[in-house]
């Protein structure tokens, strides 16, 4: 979440006016994130989060967004739902964007993530990916490995600024992933982008997910490799071997990984890793100045390539594929 495009008073007005939700009280920007154009809309009859999609959103898939998180609460998971003006249409525009107003969700993100955490995460995550097998849409990862090389290119003269050599590391990285990619694992609505700000809390349990706009048609078992990713990585670079155990197994709880799924996640996390790392580092060379958001260390993400490039198995995540898919732990 961020803030790239301010809303007038009186645009806000009219805008919330289309809707059956009260009078505006407040809305106050959401700094998080790097994507969209978010606001913590307060009115007298309650909280919402208003969102603006900006450009790196194709307009051509809010549909399927709007209508996956509509799918997925009905069937029960805890996310955001679209509201509905009074015309019953969800998706509309402000200030020449598209714009959606969406129900608020209560808990926090984890600023400090604890093995806990993780272990409701492999089941919110599982849930999720079983709930999302019944929704009638598709569409591809806009951002999956077809699309990483050309990423790189844009910047690749560049990218040395950020560190000397990384370039041609990348470039090795990439020949690899386009070379080794896994081709027949089980496919399904993934959310994509499960990071900690995307994940809200109520003690240890899962009250909330949220930020469904990079959401797509791929292999369910990538979506643990960005996990494994996003959760289980220390604050100086090391590895937590229990908390990727825990999201693992609980995940397994919930829908048990297939064999080749299992061996995959080394090469997936690695993707995963080289995704991530190439948009923040699009995003660290090109956000604009004065923009309201907070730009992200794409060098984190070259850590974690790292990481993942130097082990032998899937077995180093903490759990092996002979461990029991449910009873107890």
């Amino acid at each position: 979440m961020a803030v790239y495009t301010e809303v007038a008073d009186e645009d806000l007005r009219a805008f919330v006016g289309e809707y059956d939700i009260g009078a505006v009280v407040s809305c106050k920007g959401i700094a998080e994130g790097v994507e969209n154009s978010n606001y913590l809309l307060q009115t007298d009859r309650g909280n919402y989060i208003l969102t603006l999609y900006e450009k790196r959103v194709n307009p051509t898939d809010l549909p399927f967004f709007i209508g996956l998180m509509e799918h997925l609460a009905r069937q029960g998971l805890r996310c955001p739902t679209p509201v509905a003006g009074r015309d019953g249409i969800a998706l509309r525009h402000l200030c020449d964007r598209p714009a959606a107003i969406v129900s608020f969700l209560k808990g926090l993100w984890p600023r400090r993530i604890t093995a806990a955490h993780c272990a409701a995460l492999g089941r919110a995550m599982a849930d999720l990916h079983q709930k999302g097998l019944s929704y009638a849409g598709s569409r591809p990862n806009s951002l999956g490995p077809k699309a990483w090389r050309p990423l790189f290119e844009q910047e690749a003269h560049r990218t040395d600024e950020v560190k000397p050599g990384l370039a041609d590391f990348l470039r090795h990285e990439l020949d690899h992933l386009e070379r080794h990619w896994p081709q027949d694992l089980p496919i399904g609505i993934i959310h994509a982008d499960l990071f900690p700000d995307n994940v809200f809390f109520q003690g240890d349990e899962v009250s909330g997910l949220i930020d469904f706009y990079f959401a797509c048609t791929d292999f369910l078992a990538y979506d643990i490799a960005i996990c494994l990713n996003a959760w289980c990585f220390e604050d100086d670079g090391s590895f937590n071997i229990t908390k990727a155990h825990l999201l693992l197994w609980n995940y397994q709880q919930v829908r048990p990984l297939s064999a080749a799924e299992f061996r995959a996640l080394p090469i997936l996390a690695r993707g995963s890793a080289i995704r991530f790392l190439l948009t923040r580092l699009y995003d660290w060379l090109n956000t604009p100045a004065g923009a309201f958001v907070k730009r992200k260390d794409p060098l984190e993400y070259e850590r974690k390539l790292r990481f993942h490039a130097s082990i032998e198995g899937a077995e180093a995540y903490g759990l092996h594929h002979d461990a029991p898919a449910a009873g107890k732990q």
